[in-house]
């Protein structure tokens, strides 16, 4: 990893990312191209990884409530530090998501970097889509890594960690999804970084997760715990649920554990908390 690292966002993955690199990190606003250029020349970073993103307090629905912020924090802030990376020649790493297909569980084929995103039912999902659809052209010639993550999973009780989020629920669905283990994401994100990649890359466990799975781990070392599963439908909630391809990141070199390896482990760990 190189010196001199800055992330930007101290939200759940950027703070993630600092425990694991030990990087500086900012959450100064950027609301234009000067914010983003001052802040760039104050810290003069080698490189930087953009984690500023907006998702809604409860979930993505409410950037529905937000959308000029969602539209800035989603699509124009990475446009315009990709710019004062490209002017300054540094390299950016920007954290997207793969929630920007249309998946269909018919055919099984997981979606590979390859696809061109086509979920445009939820403004969330349009604002990751503008940012990454820019900067995918500028990865063609510039030091830009675009990397893609799908619901995440952590050792450690987080609001935003999907284990957290379905103790609460109570209730669950029962379909397939990528889901990426964040221990597992920070070593694939250093990899990579070392490795000079560029580009998009699925950055998510190998194979799927349907959510009673990890459920049934949990209530193994809480057996009182109590769930019910019910049909998404019945949620009338726009979400996408999709499973990615990450052969792209295991061609690098990088062993990719599949999801249910690691459940066990983060159950355990997180039940220390």
């Amino acid at each position: 990893m190189r010196n001199k690292v800055l992330i930007l966002g101290k939200g759940y993955i950027g703070q993630k990312i600092k425990e694991e690199l030990g990087a500086k990190i900012s959450d100064n606003k950027i609301f234009s191209y000067a914010d983003a250029e001052r802040m760039i020349s104050r810290f003069n970073p080698g490189m930087v990884i953009n984690c500023i993103g907006a998702t809604g307090r409860r979930n993505v629905d409410d950037c529905e409530l937000i959308k000029n912020k969602a539209l800035m924090a989603n699509s124009f802030v990475p446009i315009i530090l990709s710019e004062v990376a490209l002017r300054r020649k540094i390299r950016l790493v920007h954290i997207s998501s793969g929630c920007i297909f249309h998946y269909d569980y018919s055919n099984d084929q997981a979606i590979d970097e390859e696809a061109i995103p086509d979920y445009l039912d939820l403004f969330y999902s349009r604002t990751k889509i503008y940012s990454e659809m820019a900067l995918k052209a500028l990865s063609k010639e510039y030091p830009v890594l675009i990397v893609r993550i799908r619901v995440p999973l952590d050792n450690r009780p987080h609001p935003k960690n999907l284990l957290t989020k379905l103790i609460g629920y109570r209730k669950v669905i029962d379909l397939a999804n990528s889901v990426t283990y964040l221990p597992d994401f920070v070593k694939a994100l250093r990899h990579l970084v070392n490795k000079g990649a560029t580009g998009i890359y699925n950055v998510a466990n190998s194979g799927s997760l349907r959510y009673p799975e990890l459920m049934d781990v949990y209530k193994k070392y809480v057996p009182d715990y109590k769930y019910k599963i019910i049909n998404y439908k019945a949620l009338k909630l726009t979400r996408t649920n999709l499973i990615l391809s990450v052969k792209k990141l295991e061609k690098t070199g990088f062993k990719v554990r599949d999801i249910h390896e690691v459940l066990e482990e983060c159950v355990k760990e997180y039940l220390k908390y």
